[in-house]
């Protein structure tokens, strides 16, 4: 279900959300920047679903191994 919302910008942030997003795309637009920031039960669980993937999570911790092994090598 969607909510109407009105807010209130600078007219320049408007009219640079005209012409960079688009008239009609603007509530999209900002919906998807917001998304991330207020809507965390999805986020939550997908961290957790990575978490719980033992196969993703020794491939993850290799990498970071090999990563920092690599570091300590590099000349300065």
């Amino acid at each position: 279900m969607q909510k109407k919302l009105t807010i209130t910008v600078d007219e320049d942030v408007y009219e640079g959300l005209q012409k960079v997003v688009g008239r009609r795309k603007i509530g999209k637009f900002l919906q998807d920047l917001a998304r991330p920031l207020v809507v965390r039960s999805k986020l939550e669980s997908a961290y957790k679903a990575m978490a719980a993937d033992q196969a993703r999570e020794a491939e993850a911790l290799e990498w970071a191994e090999a990563t920092c092994v690599d570091i300590n090598n590099e000349k300065k």
